[in-house]
């Protein structure tokens, strides 16, 4: 169910969004309830399997060149389909979703804080974006195929060649009036603190002539399970997939904030700090 109701810029901890510390956050979900979580997973495997032997090629079909475009209220069908299919997997994983906020319409530059592969459902599950991802995305089991289908834009790290790529279609995109989702931390962290966001990214937007909006993704009630979702030390995606698939039921909120209007490029780094400035304040509120 979706409720619509109407961010830490020095590395400021989020501790304040949480009664309890990180390391007492990820012991209790790892350690405590294992009789509950086997009972989790007896029902949301099959779950999981049904949404992805039956839904998945449903959605799928609603992606075909014929049908994608058909127009269903203001978004189209696979716009639809992609927001309906997110949200189910989303639920499936114990996720109860609330939005704040509107998502604005048309070509926009959405920027959000990144913790977990989770992260993108989330946002998809309200307005459809194409993201722009790590290469290593792409490999990983029914995500990276997932990804691939909705528009994700996948980008090697460390690489500029990649980085000069990926900021022209990303324009090209925004251009032909598609939305684009960036998480300008660069990487997933541990939920503790909102890291320092890569100006250059906010490029495609100011040569775009679009909006910016930032994004707060709060997971908990009042954030408290912010370092549950995220990825624990060297924990990969496969253990980070089947722990939230076991977890208990709870919050996801995602907080859509003030836009900042086009700017020029020498302006970039402020739509940047402004960016992270307001999902600091949507984290700690």
């Amino acid at each position: 169910a979706v409720v619509d109701t109407q961010a830490c810029g020095h590395p400021v901890s989020c501790a304040s969004m949480s009664h309890r510390t990180p390391s007492a956050d990820r012991r209790g979900a790892r350690s405590g309830g294992g009789f509950a979580r086997t009972c989790r997973y007896l029902y949301r495997v099959p779950l999981l399997l049904l949404h992805v032997l039956v839904s998945l090629p449903l959605t799928m079909l609603c992606l075909l060149p014929g049908l994608a475009r058909l127009p269903r209220g203001d978004e189209t069908l696979a716009d639809r389909a992609v927001r309906a299919w997110s949200a189910g997997l989303m639920w499936i994983f114990g996720f109860r979703l609330r939005r704040v906020g509107t998502p604005l319409p048309g070509p926009v530059l959405f920027v959000a804080n990144h913790v977990s592969w989770i992260d993108i459902e989330a946002l998809h599950s309200q307005r459809m974006m194409g993201f722009v991802a790590k290469s290593e995305i792409a490999g990983w089991p029914l995500v990276g195929w997932l990804a691939a289908r909705g528009q994700t834009i996948f980008h090697q790290r460390g690489s500029t060649d990649s980085l000069n790529g990926v900021l022209e279609v990303m324009v090209q995109r925004l251009r032909t009036g598609l939305s684009v989702g960036v998480f300008p931390e660069g990487r997933t962290r541990s939920g503790e603190q909102v890291g320092p966001f890569h100006a250059r990214i906010f490029t495609a937007a100011v040569q775009a002539q679009v909006p910016v909006q930032p994004v707060a993704l709060r997971y908990g009630a009042g954030g408290q399970a912010q370092t549950t979702v995220a990825f624990g030390p060297r924990e990969h995606f496969g253990g980070n997939f089947m722990r939230l698939l076991g977890g208990p039921v709870r919050l996801a909120e995602v907080h859509f904030l003030a836009p900042i209007p086009p700017g020029d490029v020498e302006g970039r780094r402020r739509i940047a700090e402004l960016s992270r400035e307001r999902i600091v304040a949507a984290m700690a509120s």
